[in-house]
């Protein structure tokens, strides 16, 4: 299950901006965190196939959810101008954005290359 993230948890589990200037990844495993929006028709389309990869993927990889509305500090920080957003953070390595509503073929595909999760 996703889990939702406040800029606390945020810092405590992707990245400290306020620590490290360069990105450093502070979670244990890679990550796909969705900026999104209650009010956001693809946001929801793109839902449950991040809930599908966060059990199929349960142990490996972690998924959580930013709502931009209630957490305008963390959308700033990384400067998401449009919903659904999602940030892939690798274990080791650069993240990536992809903004839109992915297919779940493209988010397995992802899983696989960017986080490098089987």
């Amino acid at each position: 299950m996703a889990e939702k993230l406040d800029v606390a948890k945020f810092k405590e589990k992707v990245f400290d901006w306020d620590k490290n200037k360069e990105w450093k990844f502070e979670g244990e495993r890679p990550a796909i965190i969705d900026f999104y929006a209650e009010w956001c028709g693809p946001c929801k389309m793109i839902g449950p196939a991040l809930e599908d990869l966060a059990g199929k993927y349960s142990g490996k990889l972690d998924v959580y959810k930013v709502d931009i509305d209630e957490q305008g500090e963390l959308a700033a920080a990384f400067g998401i101008t449009s919903v659904p957003t999602l940030l892939f953070a690798p274990a080791e390595g650069e993240p990536r954005l992809a903004v839109g509503a992915l297919p779940k073929a493209q988010l397995e595909k992802a899983v696989k290359e960017v986080l490098r999760v089987e």
